[in-house]
């Protein structure tokens, strides 16, 4: 397959919009954060632009995507770049350079989303470690048996990353939350967003970077993209009902935050989803997964796990409804590539739903373990483990991690 120009010219853009969403994901977690600790998140997620996107051309794209797809984890044929060409077609009208830069935007953001669950507590020098290694030995496994490994090749569907991104980092978060613990004081003490405007604009610059992460996999500017950015921003508009609908019956007032989260809530669910559903579907997926996402943020109160900014509610849950729903809604009229309709659907059987259930599972299971064992480890190697001290959770982490402050409104 030759490059094509205008393909590529999409793809730039979607790239863009992708890495854009960075921002926008740590205005939305640093809104949500006290004020002490806003700085810490904001650079929380900043950091992981440099450091993945470091990782990601020296080794993870590899073994993410090098050799043949088959195999547990890839070779080292593209280390350090090496082979990867902008003279090459990617197979989809892009040359692999330029492939490479779109995944690595994918691989920059997943991690960045786990934060959101450990604020006000972990070290900033132990986060450093943990993104490197979680890019490498788990980001880089779910990606490649979803896109191009076995997974795939059995029949499981994902177009833009329900699996891959969302329940991979939710799962990831809620092992991560489990070796740090508590917060000191949660969930006695009270501890709400600080700036729901900064919140509301992080989540409006998401759902303009969401074109991006879901209309760019479609690889091509052409009806399926069209498709997956329709659905993207319908199934977005009916999460946020979903959640203020919701919220409402429960609390009797609908709040900004939950407009926010319900819109993030039903950009997770329709990004498995966005290139191979149409109609009413990305409506109904979104509706389903704000009313149901906003029950699932009260779960950790129960439970007792301390999921900050409930990227487990949100992302975690999300993604699984995404993941599951596809198997009900996935219309081979929509995407040739739907070889197995899903349940609702004209031909469409039950199979595919098996699929879509084995790769969540499959995920949940090795990315839930992998993330516990990089935490325990990093925690006994580390001097004084991978959370900050009492002291220095009382003080802040933007003062005692980075010796700056988000706010200086005492020296104005």
């Amino acid at each position: 397959m030759e490059i094509d120009s205008g393909t590529t010219t999409w793809m730039m853009v979607s790239m863009a919009l992708v890495m854009f969403m960075v921002v926008g994901l740590a205005l939305f977690y640093a809104g949500m954060d006290r004020a002490k600790d806003a700085l810490n998140m904001l650079m929380m997620n900043f950091f992981s632009l440099g450091l993945v996107s470091v990782v990601w051309v020296v080794v993870a794209y590899s073994l993410a995507f090098g050799g043949d797809g088959s195999g547990f984890i890839g070779n080292f044929d593209y280390l350090g770049l090496k082979d990867v060409s902008n003279d090459v077609a990617a197979g989809a009208g892009v040359s692999q350079l330029l492939d490479m830069g779109f995944q690595m935007t994918f691989a920059v953001i997943t991690p960045a989303l786990i934060a959101g669950a450990v604020a006000d507590r972990i070290k900033f020098n132990a986060w450093m470690w943990f993104i490197g290694l979680w890019v490498i030995f788990v980001y880089s496994p779910v990606a490649r048996w979803v896109w191009g490994g076995w997974l795939e090749e059995r029949g499981a569907l994902d177009f833009a990353g329900g699996t891959v991104v969302h329940i991979n980092a939710g799962i990831a978060a809620l092992a991560l939350v489990l070796v740090l613990g508590r917060r000191k004081g949660w969930p006695e003490h009270p501890m709400p967003p600080h700036s729901l405007p900064l919140t509301l604009l992080g989540a409006g610059i998401l759902w303009f970077g969401w074109f991006g992460f879901n209309a760019g996999s479609a690889y091509a500017a052409d009806g399926i993209a069209v498709q997956a950015l329709i659905n993207t921003h319908l199934a977005a508009a009916a999460a946020m009902l979903g959640w203020l609908f919701v919220e409402k019956l429960r609390t009797g007032h609908p709040t900004t935050l939950g407009a926010a989260s319900g819109v993030v809530a039903g950009l997770v669910a329709i990004t498995p989803c966005a290139g191979f559903v149409g109609g009413m579907a990305p409506l109904i997926i979104g509706f389903i997964a704000g009313g149901v996402c906003m029950f699932a943020v009260s779960v950790k109160f129960k439970l007792g796990y301390d999921d900050s900014l409930d990227v487990v509610g949100v992302h975690f849950v999300g993604g699984v409804i995404g993941t599951l729903l596809l198997g009900f809604f996935a219309d081979s009229a929509i995407n040739e590539g739907v070889t197995d309709p899903g349940v609702f659907m004209d031909g469409g059987g039950w199979s595919l739903l098996g699929e879509q259930a084995l790769a969540a599972g499959v995920t949940i299971v090795f990315a839930f373990t992998v993330t516990a064992i990089i935490a325990l480890v990093l925690n006994a190697v580390m001097p004084g483990g991978i959370r900050v001290p009492e002291d220095d959770e009382e003080v802040g982490l933007d003062l005692t991690q980075h010796s700056e402050t988000a706010y200086a409104l005492d020296r104005v």
